[in-house]
C-alpha cells in the first residue's frame, strides 16, 4: 500500500487516496499501521476516497481501530494532499471534503509557488443540543455542568462539531495531569459514544491555551475540532471573543465563530513528512 506521512501542529496521520471505498480491514489495519514501535506511527488512518456529493470524501480511522467522525487537523493534511499530488486544477484554491459526521466541507488553500502553506476549514455549526452531542444531559447548551471521576468533581461544557466533545477549564492546562484524568473522562457514562476531552486555561479574550485526550487515540499533540470547540465553550461561557488564537501542545491555530453564518472557521498548517510502500 502507498501511503503518505503528514501532521497538521504534530497531531500526525497515514494519508492513503488509492482505494475507491473504505477496506473492510481499516479497522485493523490502523491499529498495526498506527503502532509507533511496530507500524509507521500516527494518531490514525486517513483515507481520501471519491465523492458524489463533494470533491473528494475523508474517512479517519483512529489509532484504536474505530473510526472519528470528524477531525480537523486530518481534514486540512487531506485539502493539503489533494491539491499538491495533482488530484485538483492547480487554479483551484478551494475544494470540498466530504466527512461522515460534518457533511461537506468547504476548504480554502493559501497557495505560494505550487504549495499549500495555510488552510482554511468551513467547519460547519456546532451542535449545542445535549442529547445530539451526544450527552445524556438533556439540555441546550450543556453548560459548566458537574461531572464526578474517581472523587474528583470537575465542570465540563459539552460542544460537537460533528464530533463530542467535553471541555474543562483548568488553572495551567500545558502541566495538566492529562494521562491520569483524560482516559476516565473519555469513558464517562454521561457520554454514550465516547468523548473528546480538552482542558483550556483561557489567558485574554483572544488567546487561549489548550491539551486534548482524543477519543480512540489518546494524548494528542493538536485536534482541530477540539479547539474549534473550546472556542465555542470560552464564548458562551463568556470567556473570550469569538475570535481567537488556540495554542496546542504542537502549535496555534486561529479559530473564528463567525456571527452572520454561526460557522466555525479553523486555519492552520499541514505538512507532508514522507512516502512509502508498506505491506498489508
Amino acid at each position: 500500500m502507498n501511503f503518505t506521512k503528514m501532521h497538521g501542529l504534530g497531531n500526525d496521520f497515514i494519508v492513503v487516496s488509492e482505494e475507491h471505498e473504505l477496506p473492510a480491514n481499516a479497522g485493523e489495519l490502523a491499529s498495526r499501521l498506527c503502532s509507533r514501535f511496530f507500524g509507521i506511527g500516527a494518531d490514525g488512518l486517513v483515507y481520501i476516497l471519491p465523492s458524489t456529493n463533494a470533491d473528494y470524501k475523508m474517512r479517519i480511522i483512529n489509532s484504536d481501530g474505530t473510526e472519528s467522525e470528524q477531525c480537523g487537523n486530518a481534514i486540512r493534511c487531506a485539502a493539503k494532499y489533494i491539491y499538491e499530488h495533482g488530484m485538483v486544477d492547480p487554479a483551484r484554491t478551494e475544494i470540498t471534503i466530504e466527512t461522515i459526521g460534518a457533511g461537506s466541507q468547504q476548504v480554502q488553500l493559501t497557495v505560494a509557488e505550487g504549495g499549500v502553506t495555510a488552510v482554511r476549514v468551513d467547519m460547519g455549526e456546532p451542535i449545542l443540543q445535549g442529547r445530539l452531542i451526544p450527552t445524556t444531559v438533556d439540555q441546550e447548551p450543556v453548560l459548566n455542568h458537574p461531572i464526578e471521576v474517581d472523587g474528583r468533581e470537575f465542570r465540563f461544557t459539552a460542544v460537537s462539531m460533528g464530533n463530542p466533545h467535553c471541555v474543562i477549564y483548568v488553572e495551567d492546562a500545558a502541566s495538566f495531569d492529562l494521562g491520569r484524568w483524560g482516559p476516565k473522562l473519555e469513558v464517562h457514562p454521561l457520554f454514550p459514544r465516547r468523548v473528546n476531552v480538552e482542558f483550556a486555561s483561557v489567558k485574554s479574550p483572544g488567546a487561549i491555551e489548550m491539551r486534548v485526550w482524543e477519543r480512540g487515540a489518546g494524548p494528542t499533540l493538536a485536534c482541530g475540532t477540539g479547539a474549534c470547540a473550546t472556542l465555542v465553550s470560552s464564548v458562551l461561557n463568556g470567556l473570550t471573543d469569538r475570535a481567537a488564537v488556540v495554542s496546542l501542545k504542537g502549535g496555534d491555530l486561529f479559530i473564528e465563530w463567525d456571527e452572520t453564518d454561526n460557522h466555525l472557521y479553523m486555519t492552520g498548517p499541514a505538512v507532508e513528512v514522507f512516502s512509502g510502500i508498506v505491506a498489508v
